[in-house]
């Protein structure tokens, strides 16, 4: 597993970034095990992962009709 985590993060490429927020290794291996967990958990089937998504994706519904209901009475605040 860790010679795979060490390809990964060997393809890596740090590209440009509007922010100037320091990428270490460390962040590099966190954001890196957090993805391969999820590609392994998707092709594992896992039912966790299933939820996962599932959920995500009533997350995005729910926030867009929030977003869809009070924008018009928020529009003139954030005008300002």
């Amino acid at each position: 597993m860790t010679q795979l985590l060490q390809q990964y993060l060997d393809s890596l490429e740090e590209g440009k970034r509007a922010s100037r927020t320091v990428i270490s290794r460390a962040t590099k291996i966190k954001r890196a095990t957090g993805q391969l967990a999820s590609k392994e958990a998707k092709a594992r089937g896992d039912s966790l992962y299933d939820k996962m998504i599932k959920y995500r994706e009533l997350y995005f519904k729910y926030r867009d009709m929030i977003h869809k209901k009070y924008a018009p009475r928020v529009r003139s605040k954030a005008r300002r």
